[in-house]
């Protein structure tokens, strides 16, 4: 028995599942009949290709729905007009015990397709609270840390600034008496300058 995948749907798996679907509504066949055989070919559950058929590939393929819709009427009247029977006849003909069955039992899994789907939508919607959720704690922490290297050059742009104004200061010190003992500054445990005197 192959394995159910759950990887995301490919373009060629969605023009599959549209062919399929559309060949099935032409010939007078129903969709959950084609989501069995698509889900065959691509190894999915007819309900996972009913979920993609609903959610996504339907709405791409709106012209061709009503052409094959209008293909399967005139395919209808074609067989009514070649083998022509009395409205009465035909009515008792369509409803025959199995067709009834039939029809029941495919209402059945319509049902259970339209509950995994929303299961499935729920599960979705559980993934993106967990996102969102990430988004905003990981949001959070940039804040923190752009907060944290804003400050770091600010920092670093004061240090600079304070060393410019000690090398200048001490520039002009050499440049008015060039006898006089040089200066040197040295910085306090409070990151304020001060002047020191060499011993010469």
């Amino acid at each position: 028995m192959t394995s159910t995948r759950q990887d995301a749907w490919t373009e060629d798996e969605d023009l599959l599942l549209a062919e399929i679907v559309l060949r099935y509504i032409r010939e007078g066949g129903t969709q959950l009949q084609a989501f069995e055989q698509v889900g065959k070919k691509v190894s999915r559950t007819a309900a996972a290709c009913g979920f993609r058929w609903n959610s996504y590939v339907r709405k791409h393929y709106k012209k061709a729905i009503e052409l094959a819709k209008k293909q399967r009427k005139k395919n209808f009247k074609q067989k009514s007009d070649h083998y022509p029977i009395k409205q009465t006849e035909q009515t008792t003909e369509d409803l025959t015990i199995e067709k009834v069955i039939n029809y029941i039992q495919s209402l059945g899994e319509t049902q259970a397709i339209h509950k995994q789907n929303e299961n499935e939508k729920r599960k979705l919607q559980d993934e993106l609270l967990d996102i969102k959720s990430q988004y905003r704690e990981l949001q959070n922490k940039y804040k923190k840390i752009k907060k944290e290297h804003d400050q770091l050059i600010e920092d670093y742009s004061s240090m600079l600034v304070i060393m410019d104004k000690a090398r200048k200061m001490a520039m002009k010190h050499e440049n008015e008496d060039p006898q006089k003992e040089q200066l040197q500054f040295q910085m306090d445990k409070n990151g304020n300058l001060q002047r020191m005197k060499n011993k010469q």
